[in-house]
């Protein structure tokens, strides 16, 4: 691809308290006073409205930047790509990130297990009607299905469990690349680190043979920079997905009232 083609050369993510906050400032966006040229009708990238299969939620927009500056000429006509989304929807686009770094799976572009991409896509269906009264990708499906399904997958992957656990990772990791991470049945959190992926893997098959009843998970970087970035930025970030899924699924199971849901339509 010619990168004058790519819609996003350059991008910004906005990243707003509540949905109504989000189209307010979209709107004023839009009657800005610049030269820069949005490139799409406002509703194509809208995944508010219309949520991708993957559960993916948010707005994008695309701008050819215009300016007359000096400093500016060489990047005039490039594409820039300007991101929308409330908190609960960057907490899901999170973890997503999360699982995609913890597992084999690519539940962002519906590469690997299938059961990692529709758990995700349930979990954003969840976020959706519990905290922004709308639907996601499954608005076919009533409350107790949408959960059931959830909670099955997750019993089988373990996907909270080792969400809930990341965090008290962080302080543990060391410089090395290779890091193994054992989540006990009652959530405990064990960590080890090596430098060589040989020895990693080693010790991984001999775990999973010694511990056949913990989730156990090898996370490899290209540098040990790259383990503590990936630590310190997502897996805290993902605390917060954790807890807008409890009180989802509390919502949904009925202990919690929930509000009417508005329709996508």
């Amino acid at each position: 691809m010619k990168l004058a083609r790519m819609d996003d050369v350059a991008g910004c993510r906005l990243i707003f308290r509540n949905l109504k906050e989000l189209q307010r400032f979209r709107r004023e966006f839009h009657k800005a006073r610049f030269n820069h040229v949005m490139r799409n009708d406002p509703g194509k990238y809208d995944y508010i409205t219309k949520p991708k299969s993957t559960g993916y939620r948010g707005i994008h927009d695309v701008y050819e930047y215009d300016v007359n500056s000096e400093s500016g000429r060489g990047l005039k006509g490039l594409y820039i790509e300007v991101q929308y989304r409330t908190l609960v929807q960057h907490a899901w686009a999170t973890a997503v990130e999360v699982v995609g770094f913890i597992t084999e799976s690519q539940p962002k572009f519906e590469k690997g297990d299938d059961r990692y991409h529709r758990a995700m896509a349930l979990a954003s269906e969840i976020l959706a009607r519990a905290h922004e009264d709308l639907s996601g990708p499954f608005s076919e499906l009533s409350d107790r299905e949408v959960l059931e399904q959830f909670l099955t997958l997750d019993n089988e992957l373990g996907l909270m469990q080792t969400l809930r656990g990341l965090h008290e990772a962080k302080s543990d990791i060391s410089d090395k690349k290779n890091t193994i991470l054992i989540f006990t049945p009652s959530g405990e959190l064990r960590v080890k680190s090596f430098r060589d992926a040989t020895d990693a893997l080693r010790e991984l098959f001999e775990l999973e043979k010694r511990m056949p009843e913990n989730d156990i998970v090898l996370v490899r970087a290209d540098s040990s920079e790259e383990v503590r970035t990936a630590f310190r930025n997502y897996f805290n970030d993902a605390r917060e997905f954790v807890r807008l899924m409890d009180i989802g699924c509390a919502k949904l199971s009925g202990h919690q009232k929930l509000a009417p849901r508005k329709s996508k339509k």
